[in-house]
């Protein structure tokens, strides 16, 4: 007998949470004036949680859900930041019709029960 691939339970109910965490903050974003660019854009180097844009800005954001809002605030890691990063650049030099606009890195960080918080250039690039 072949055996089972299944994910394990507790990385299916981390995916779920997260593609929910990433829809609140997609609707928190739109409510604020942002268009939604892409969503979970994979680059060979990194992955962008949610790439938005308001006037002359695109905003490359990484969201994080936890049970409370301090303990996402400390989960993007600089690993993570330097993925970001990376993925970013890949994303610009294919999307030139966006070359002349500013760039930033924000986060969002999702708790139940509480209203997203929008960290605005939480990193910057030379981290």
């Amino acid at each position: 007998m072949a055996p089972d691939r299944s994910p394990a339970p507790d990385r299916v109910a981390a995916f779920r949470t997260g593609l929910s965490a990433e829809s609140r903050a997609c609707a928190w974003l739109i409510a604020k004036g942002y268009r939604i660019l892409a969503r979970r854009y994979r680059s060979g180097v990194g992955e962008i949680d949610v790439i938005a844009r308001r006037r002359n800005l695109v905003a490359f954001i990484e969201v994080k859900a936890r049970s409370r809002i301090d303990d996402a605030a400390w989960a993007v890691t600089p690993q993570q930041r330097l993925r970001i990063i990376a993925a970013a650049d890949v994303w610009i030099a294919g999307h030139p019709d966006h070359a002349a606009c500013d760039f930033r890195f924000d986060a969002i960080l999702v708790a139940p029960r509480r209203l997203p918080r929008h960290l605005i250039a939480a990193f910057d690039a030379s981290v």
